[in-house]
């Protein structure tokens, strides 16, 4: 088990911290959260469920469920207001607690991209956000903070230097690929800047595969170490392939959101990205969306040596298939071994599957007029642009 400390001192003690797994995916599937305004408050046990489900499969974090909990974006596009910011944000705080003292987890408060700065509002406006969001984490005492899913670093800095005011441990990650960020910032100039903003842990979360994410946090990492600066380094991809993804990930691919599955990483994917990001020298290793509790489990049980020892859930699960050694069919019994599924090709059973996907890949970001922030409806004018822009495409 993890010693007793904060989130810097495990990280500085050399241990892994495996983080938890996607909320907003797992939950809409589940029938909870509606894709798009993506974050709604859904039912306490549904969320302290999901909760417990991660921290058994080896979860060291429960991050709180305030992706997107801002008030703008909460009443972005005709979404109804049901709850504020503030009461979503102090809930979710008590329900990750209320999990995390089960075990030996600590609780992440975490902030994201806002509308207002895709919509061009100012720093200020912007910072406020973000403060009115860090109250209420202030107020309930998370372990530490995570600024995550930012497309441009200038907002996750702002973010970070808002964050840092607390005193508690400040984790930064951005939705970016190897190319960098949505206005061509590289992965390594983005990882010093929040470095020097006051991030003591920086990666990358969301938007690509797990081996792009840990390629794209160790330029991040090199840029880093050669610019003579010190910090932890964290990865919380998707668990979904994106090969063929351009520099806005899987939002831009044509099947985002609903048509993903055929992507999903099967756990002896997990075995090896959690390997990979090991040997890379990332020790916060979790995951963002796709990721159910059985991926987290796997990350763990690649890792149970480093960690010293399995997690719960990995009672059910016989190491490499071994529990398909009791299978009534033998040859079922021949797959209990570890090269089997090592080096399995799942099939995808689709015939006229294509391989790839061509991204759609507009271009849009921040200060174009389709990212701009309202609080009416989407209207039918609004949309049949975007309908013919597609069919056109």
């Amino acid at each position: 088990l993890l010693p007793i400390g904060g989130i810097l001192e495990r990280l500085d003690a050399g241990e892994v911290v495996i983080g938890d797994g996607g909320f907003v995916f797992a939950l809409e599937k589940r029938g909870y959260v509606k894709a798009g305004p993506w974050t709604q408050r859904p039912l306490p046990s549904t969320l302290r469920q999901l909760h417990r489900e991660f921290l058994r499969a080896g979860a060291n974090v429960m991050q709180t469920f305030t992706f997107y909990a801002s008030d703008d974006k909460l009443e972005n596009r005709g979404s109804k207001l049901s709850f504020t910011g503030a009461q979503i944000n102090a809930a979710a705080c008590d329900l990750a607690r209320e999990v995390a003292s089960e075990g030996d987890a600590l609780v992440a408060g975490g902030v994201s991209q806002t509308p207002s700065y895709l919509s061009c509002k100012s720093e200020s406006d912007v910072k406020a956000i973000f403060k009115k969001q860090l109250d209420v984490f202030v107020d309930k005492n998370v372990d530490f903070l995570i600024a995550e899913y930012f497309e441009h670093v200038e907002e996750a800095v702002w973010a970070v230097e808002v964050l840092k005011e607390t005193k508690k441990p400040v984790a930064a990650t951005l939705c970016i690929g190897p190319k960098g960020d949505m206005h061509g910032v590289s992965p390594g100039d983005c990882a010093v800047r929040l470095v020097k903003a006051g991030a003591q842990i920086v990666g990358v979360n969301c938007h690509f595969d797990p081996l792009t994410c840990v390629e794209t946090v160790k330029m991040m990492k090199a840029a880093v170490e050669k610019a003579g600066l010190k910090a932890h380094y964290m990865v919380q991809p998707l668990a979904f392939h994106t090969p063929d993804c351009n520099c806005q990930g899987f939002i831009d691919l044509p099947e985002f959101p609903f048509g993903l599955e055929p992507r999903i990483l099967t756990r002896w994917d997990m075995h090896k990205y959690a390997r990979e990001a090991y040997n890379v020298g990332i020790r916060y290793i979790g995951g963002c969306c796709g990721f159910e509790p059985y991926h987290i489990r796997a990350v763990a049980e690649e890792l149970a040596a480093e960690k010293g020892g399995l997690p719960a859930a990995s009672e059910k699960h016989g190491t490499w298939g071994a529990g398909l050694e009791m299978h009534t069919k033998p040859w079922v019994r021949a797959r209990a071994r570890r090269d089997y599924w090592e080096n399995m090709k799942p099939a995808s059973g689709r015939p006229l599957c294509p391989a790839m996907s061509t991204p759609d890949g507009w271009g849009v970001t921040k200060g174009d007029a389709d990212l701009i922030q309202q609080k009416e409806a989407t209207t039918q004018d609004q949309l049949k642009p975007l309908f013919d822009r597609t069919k056109s495409n």
